[in-house]
């Protein structure tokens, strides 16, 4: 037997073996981070910020499908969901604890890949794994990621503070990890159907968007080198027109978006075509961007505008005006959103 096919199965480590097994290659990068894995708590020197946690969980069946999803991309994906929450803050993720239940399906070196990608997702976005907590599950993998950042008073940004007058801009694009999505699930169909080998026709921007995304830690980054302070502030990661509801509703206005300032990838738009889905309505209603959808305030226009990757796609107006979205073709219809729905 090979070392790549060496299967150990988790209780020759047991709990606390399994943990000091898996974390043992994670190194503290934040003198923030006082006290690690192996503790009853995590300690976490707080100075003068603000703390700043998130949670998420992931089930597998529901969020997930391991029959495509590589566990790497899995524990990447499952790190970068919650730190995006934390961005969404305009807040920086410093610290972040997993938990899951499994399973005996899953041996030690499935687990090994998962913690991978968990990993290269610390290193990268230059944040802690403090802890966490494994149990058993009766079926599949369920994964819980708290992240825990630091913000600063007068630079948070919060759902409610959208005003009438203020500009509403999302980064990056949308629609692109939904299109993935159903790629790869016609694929799924089609092995189970056939055994053909899966065919992606080298949409592997749209398949990563799905399975493998990232967090906007560039734009919080650029905010504070612009001195750009978002009004309201959300992440997309349950649809665009879902998010704008958010945002509205906590902030007690409506809102008013051209479909021509929605910026969605040609692979997305080529693909909703392929499929026989309208190209918009993906971008609104897809999810799982993990874009910022943010307001500002108007005279901050000029600190935007000449930013690369925001783009300005509607303005907040008064709550008796509703949320409308205004279409290429001239139309005016109440926007709907048909987001992911978790119950």
């Amino acid at each position: 037997m090979t070392e790549k096919d060496k299967r150990t199965d988790i209780n020759e480590l047991g709990e606390f073996g399994l943990i000091e097994h898996l974390t043992k290659p994670f190194s503290t990068k934040n003198r923030s981070t006082l006290k690690t894995v192996g503790d009853d708590a995590a300690v976490i020197q707080n100075n003068n910020f603000l703390t700043v946690v998130s949670t998420d969980m992931l089930v597998e069946g529901i969020h997930f499908d391991l029959a495509y999803t590589p566990l790497r991309y899995l524990g990447y994906k499952s790190v970068v969901v919650n730190l995006s929450d934390i961005y969404a803050m305009n807040a920086q993720p410093k610290q972040i604890t997993v938990s899951l239940a499994l399973s005996n399906r899953f041996s030690v070196e499935a687990l090994e890949e998962l913690y991978k990608g968990i990993q290269e997702a610390c290193e990268l976005y230059k944040v802690d794994l403090v802890g966490g907590d494994t149990t058993s599950s009766p079926r599949g993998l369920y994964i819980s990621v708290t992240a825990i950042g630091q913000g600063e008073v007068e630079k948070m940004s919060y759902r409610n503070g959208a005003k009438v007058g203020d500009l509403l801009c999302i980064t990056g694009n949308v629609g692109a990890a939904y299109l993935g999505l159903q790629i790869l699930e016609r694929e799924k169909q089609i092995f189970q159907q056939t055994g053909a080998q899966p065919d992606f026709e080298e949409q592997q921007y749209l398949i990563e968007r799905q399975l493998k995304p990232e967090a906007r830690k560039d734009m919080i980054e650029l905010f504070a080198k612009n001195k750009l302070v978002p009004t309201a502030m959300i992440d997309v990661s349950d649809g665009v027109a879902s998010e704008i509801f958010h945002i509205c509703k906590q902030s007690g206005v409506g809102a008013y978006i051209e479909e021509s300032g929605v910026p969605i990838h040609p692979n997305a738009q080529e693909m909703a075509i392929k499929f026989g889905l309208d190209p918009i309505t993906c971008a609104l209603s897809g999810g799982e961007d993990y874009e910022l959808l943010f307001a500002i305030n108007p005279k901050d226009l000029d600190k935007v505008k000449y930013l690369p990757d925001i783009y300005i796609m509607g303005e907040i107006v008064a709550p008796a005006d509703g949320i409308k979205l205004h279409t290429k073709g001239g139309q005016i219809h109440p926007l709907k959103a048909q987001g992911w729905k978790h119950f």
